[in-house]
């Protein structure tokens, strides 16, 4: 996700701003920017796609004068390519105001079309340069920047953090928050911004608190915080007591773990911003028109490790919702096989990436055989979303682990919109029955939340289960994928055996691997799959009856299975088909938990690369 830096003091402000951004490189970006007041009614500039190291030289070539306010940025993209005119900070047309932001801001066509109508002409592609073309608007009418900030504020919908600097209030930086985070730190004499504390521990580990909808006036003396309402605001002062590797994450012990938390909010983030004022649902660079996707007789979901396991919950999702038939390839079996493919085959390729080399050489094999491809993807601008015929981005920000978490989640999640928005096309599914699974999906971050309150349960489950040596995971439906996921993640940080199955084929083979003592963690859909959940708990007294260590995950009021497990992992009640999105978290979190006690390092596990550029 974005990182935002901004400055009021007496120390150069170019430099402190430029550091700030430097530790805020782990959070990922593709473009970085300043904007300096240097004196009342000037402010200067500077931005350039690519890393940080391109926007220090351009500094160094352009020379701005020096300045004791200003504002920064890294851009991880959501509209708009990473480009130099998508990077920010954006101004306003007379120079005046700059402006950068975090997160997704809804409404944005709507309030770029007004100001498109009132002459307005945009050198971006972002949701964010609207921003900056309002408060100019607004400024004119309220030549106080908090205010203005506010009144803006009011008209904004989606999740933002806005920071923002005026010629013409030179010794101010004001910022605000709406389900994005951002942070205050207080010096001697000078005051920071942050997406968080590692932009500023360098000089104050005196941190503020901000809360939901408030607006912070930044000075060199102080502080003042009110509501987008206008009433003044309680704050909380804390101080940092974590070096600046802690501080990157969050005050984790490892980035999974930061990212682990981080999914409420890659969840609600990518389902920002996916409704018209219609309330149709509408996708992000669907490049494919309606007509095109009503031919659509049957799709190939092609993807690779947990993008994979995400495509075979997307499978039950399509075809539940639309009727149209779906399979599920990996990517780097999917050439080799000849597959059957026409004009009317959709292909869906999904990678956090979107560099995965197995991946987009399926995405060109599909195009020469004249199907279209839609790609799932985290990262705007990299190789497979520019090479397919349609998008649609994931908003869960860069992981910097290895293992993937929060990018399963949102693709998980992605593929329900995807689902969706098909049977919408096809007329399969009226709109209430569509926003009535989208009111569903909007629940999911609070149950998320919930799930992990239980990390404690977790870690004290890794410690009683250290010493084995082999782990199976069972599930039925959209649980067999969680199973494949939950062994995956084992391997990958733990470095042991354990394998997913679905837990209908235990007689046919696996069960001979049971032992005495062995774990067994179950996926037990809900109980509205009450067929399912019948076989699901007699498979469960099947390994405990050959000695396994059974641990249950099941929902909530869900009592059928304590007979027979030794553990139990409760989950919020959901849908059925929704279950994934709460089921794959507690194994996330006993993963990387087990090999924290093995002594592993679980950002970085052996022998794994975040990104698999070859075949």
């Amino acid at each position: 996700m974005c990182g935002i830096v901004g400055y009021v003091g007496s120390k150069n402000a170019q430099e402190v701003i430029v550091g700030g951004l430097r530790r805020l490189e782990y959070r990922g970006y593709d473009s970085a920017g300043v904007a300096l007041v240097p004196s009342a009614g000037e402010l200067v500039s500077a931005k350039k796609a690519g890393k940080l190291a391109n926007l220090e030289a351009a500094l160094d070539e352009v020379g701005l004068p020096a300045a004791h306010v200003g504002i920064g940025h890294t851009r991880w993209a959501t509209h708009g390519a990473p480009n130099d005119a998508n990077a920010h900070p954006h101004l306003a047309p007379t120079g005046k105001v700059a402006v950068v932001h975090n997160g997704i801001i809804e409404n944005f066509l709507e309030l770029r079309e007004e100001l498109e109508n009132d002459g307005y002409e945009f050198l971006s592609e972002t949701d964010s340069e609207t921003v900056a073309f309002l408060l100019e608007q607004q400024l004119a009418i309220t030549p106080d920047l908090t205010e203005a900030t506010r009144a803006v504020c009011e008209r904004l919908e989606g999740a933002f953090t806005l920071v923002i600097a005026s010629a013409d209030n030179p010794d101010v930086v004001v910022g605000a928050r709406r389900n994005s985070p951002l942070v205050v730190g207080l010096g001697d004499g000078e005051n920071f911004l942050g997406s968080d504390v590692a932009a500023f521990i360098e000089h104050t580990k005196t941190a503020v608190e901000l809360g939901q909808d408030q607006i912070v006036t930044l000075t060199a003396g102080g502080i003042n915080v009110i509501g987008f309402d206008g009433s003044e605001a309680e704050t909380k002062t804390y101080t940092v007591d974590w070096d600046v590797s802690a501080a990157e994450k969050g005050g984790y012990d490892w980035f999974m773990v930061k990212e682990i938390h981080e999914q409420p909010t890659a969840i609600a983030d990518t389902l920002l911003g996916r409704q018209d004022a219609s309330g149709r649902l509408q996708l992000d660079e669907m490049r494919l028109s309606d007509g095109e996707l009503r031919e659509v007789d049957k799709i190939i979901i092609v993807a690779a490790g947990t993008s994979f396991y995400a495509g075979m919950v997307a499978k039950y999702a399509i075809e539940h919702w639309t009727r149209i038939p779906c399979e599920v390839e990996l990517a780097s079996e999917f050439r080799y096989r000849d597959p059957i493919l026409n004009r009317n085959t959709l292909i869906v390729t999904i990678s956090q990436s979107g560099e995965t080399m197995d991946t987009l050489m399926a995405i060109r094999y599909a195009k020469e055989q004249r199907s279209q491809v839609l790609s799932i993807c985290n990262t705007n601008g990299s190789t497979i979303p520019r090479e397919s015929d349609a998008v649609i981005y994931t908003h869960a920000g860069p992981e910097i682990a290895v293992a993937s978490t929060k990018g399963f989640l949102s693709q998980v999640l992605a593929c329900y919109l995807l689902a969706l928005y098909l049977a919408q096309v096809k007329g399969v599914k009226y709109l209430d029955e569509i926003a009535q699974i989208l009111d569903q999906l909007h629940q999911i971050p609070a149950a998320v939340e919930k799930v992990l309150e239980q990390g404690e349960a977790m870690a004290s489950l890794a410690e009683e289960l250290k010493d084995s040596k082999s782990f199976i995971f069972l599930g039925r439906h959209v649980g067999y994928p969680v199973a494949l996921e939950g062994a995956l993640k084992l391997k990958e940080l733990a470095y042991l055996h354990a394998e997913g199955f679905a837990a209908g084929e235990l007689k046919h083979g696996p069960i001979a691997v049971i032992d005495q003592g062995t774990p067994v963690f179950t996926i037990v859909p809900p109980r509205a799959r009450d067929q399912l959940q019948e076989k699901i708990v007699s498979n469960i007294q099947e390994v405990r009856a050959r000695g396994a260590f059974t641990i249950a995950l099941v929902e909530e009021g869900d009592d059928s299975v304590l007979p027979f497990a030794d553990r139990v992992i409760r989950l919020p009640k959901v849908a059925s088909i929704l279950q994934p999105l709460v089921s794959a978290v507690p194994l996330q979190i006993f993963a990387c938990e087990l090999a924290t006690r093995l002594g592993h390092d679980v950002d970085q596990p052996r022998n794994l690369a975040k990104s698999v550029t070859v075949e």
